[in-house]
């Protein structure tokens, strides 16, 4: 395709867009117009029916000061430069402006068309200058029927200065022109009371033409008028120009690109494949890490349901002794009773509160976590077994607790849990379990040792192999998974060689 094609293709296209464009904006216009024009034509059709107007044209003077107030407030109210009533002799009896000095009170308008057509048709419109403003405008009326005929007609003026304002920042110009083609609205006074010549396209009122301006027309009722709006589409077809340009190069460039597009389409399939490869490996890993923890769950439900057992049974003994102790006046013992109830509650909430925490699925979400909160969130859910083999456990002291360091809280409890686990199934009965916290610079070292039979070399360089166990009953994964935990949080999980037992290491980084 060629510049010059491209340059005609494009020309033609902006062209037909801008008369659209102009074609829509004229309906908008012309709509507004109909709208104003429509509001106006309906109050003279409702004074010639009010009973008030009825009775001053009947003769009844003492109407004319409340009619004059009345048609005051409805010109103000629509906007209308004057509201006035005439008898069948043209004399004006009341007006919107009957108390400013160019006031239609008293002064005759027989001779005005608006006033002969309304009286003999009925209604009639005029578009003329006002005999006393010199201001041009629309007069509409509406003749007045009492029981034997005509008694008067009804009047309103429509000047058009705001709606003028508002087109004189239009493209090149509006107006509206009767059958006749003379302008009476428009956007650039000195067009007014011309005539646009026929088939003109440029300004009203000069033979030649400008050919470079689109004469946009609409209909507007009900007067039979016809909005005209002047745009030129020169901008449009200079943009259309360069656009033109601007296409025959780009298209150069698309030649290019395409064989560039189909080596980046490749690629791009590639990484996307492998994104969604990474993305199922790491929903894998998450529901391998999450059945891990719900298995681990189901290891310490019997031992949690045993710390809530407890509580249950002495909250139904402290309730029933309560009872008997209210009914016997002896309020204040009954008062410590209730508060025993209260602990225990909340230790039974704590309890279930730590369960629901560990069950859920974490979000990777890290944060700052005191090693205090982990070491009793997970000795919280293994307590009772510890208790029931009688388990000697050794924990780091209160200042080494204190430390902070960064992680997701369930993760983090969760390889703790299983590394307790795994301690506390090495040792079996009245065994010693040692948890300590050696704090470095930029990481700690949270450390699980056991007095247990130990790991021999062979099986530690297998321990984080996936299947691989020294349990009769392992799946050989919960090592797997907790190293696989420590390290997506930006830290390793290792085994140490000990003289006995076996000690796992969890290096957790410091914020």
């Amino acid at each position: 395709m060629t510049l010059p094609l491209i340059e005609r293709t494009m020309r033609a296209s902006a062209l037909d867009e801008a008369q659209r464009a102009a074609s829509n904006e004229a309906a908008i216009l012309a709509a507004g117009l109909e709208s104003e024009l429509d509001k106006f034509s309906l109050v003279p059709l409702v004074l010639a029916r009010d009973p008030q107007v009825q009775s001053l044209l009947s003769g009844n003077p003492t109407e004319q000061a409340a009619l004059n107030q009345r048609l005051e407030q409805l010109a103000r109210q629509t906007g209308a430069a004057a509201i006035y009533l005439m008898d069948r002799e043209g004399l004006t009896l009341a007006a919107s402006n009957w108390n400013r000095p160019d006031s239609f009170v008293g002064s005759t308008y027989r001779f005005r068309d608006y006033f002969r057509k309304g009286l003999a048709d009925g209604v009639a419109s005029q578009f003329a200058l006002g005999t006393v403003s010199r201001r041009p405008g629309l007069f509409i009326t509406r003749r007045v029927d009492g029981p034997s005929g005509a008694i008067g007609v009804v009047a309103i003026k429509v000047e058009f200065d705001k709606l003028e304002a508002s087109w004189a920042n239009t493209t090149s110009g509006v107006y509206a022109s009767d059958p006749s083609g003379v302008i009476l609205v428009t956007s650039r006074p000195a067009w007014r009371f011309r005539k646009m010549q026929p088939g003109a396209a440029g300004e009203p009122g000069h033979n030649g033409r400008t050919s470079a301006l689109i004469d946009s027309r609409h209909p507007v009722a009900p007067f039979d008028w016809e909005l005209h709006l002047l745009s030129d589409p020169s901008p449009a077809l200079a943009a259309a120009k360069a656009n033109a340009r601007l296409l025959f190069f780009v298209l150069l460039v698309l030649i290019i690109a395409a064989i560039a597009a189909v080596v980046v389409g490749i690629r791009r399939r590639e990484a996307r494949a492998e994104r969604m490869l990474n993305e199922r490996t790491a929903r894998l890993r998450d529901q391998l890490q999450q059945a891990n923890r719900l298995a681990t769950l189901g290891q310490i439900t019997a031992g949690v349901g045993h710390e809530i057992r407890q509580p249950v049974s002495a909250i139904r003994i402290l309730a029933e002794t309560g009872v008997r102790l209210g009914q016997r006046g002896a309020h204040d013992e009954a008062r410590e009773n209730f508060a025993r109830i209260a602990a225990l509650t909340d230790r039974i909430g704590t309890i279930t509160d730590e369960l629901r925490r560990f069950s859920r699925r974490g979000d990777r979400a890290r944060r700052d976590v005191a090693l205090r909160q982990l070491i009793d969130g997970a000795l919280l859910l293994l307590r009772d077994r510890i208790s029931h083999l009688g388990i000697h456990l050794v924990l780091p002291p209160d200042a080494a607790l204190e430390r902070v360091v960064r992680g997701e809280h369930v993760g983090l409890e969760q390889v703790l849990v299983n590394l307790l686990q795994n301690a506390i199934d090495a040792t079996g009965q009245s065994g010693r379990v040692t948890i300590a916290v050696d704090a470095l610079e930029r990481e700690v070292r949270l450390s699980v040792t056991d007095d247990g039979p130990g790991i021999s070399a062979e099986q530690r360089a297998n321990l984080f192999q996936p299947f691989a166990t020294t349990k009769a009953e392992g799946l050989g994964l919960g090592l797997v998974i907790s190293q696989d935990i420590m390290r997506g949080l930006g830290g390793d999980l290792v085994a140490e060689a000990v003289p006995t037992g076996a000690r796992f290491t969890m290096v957790i980084p410091c914020p």
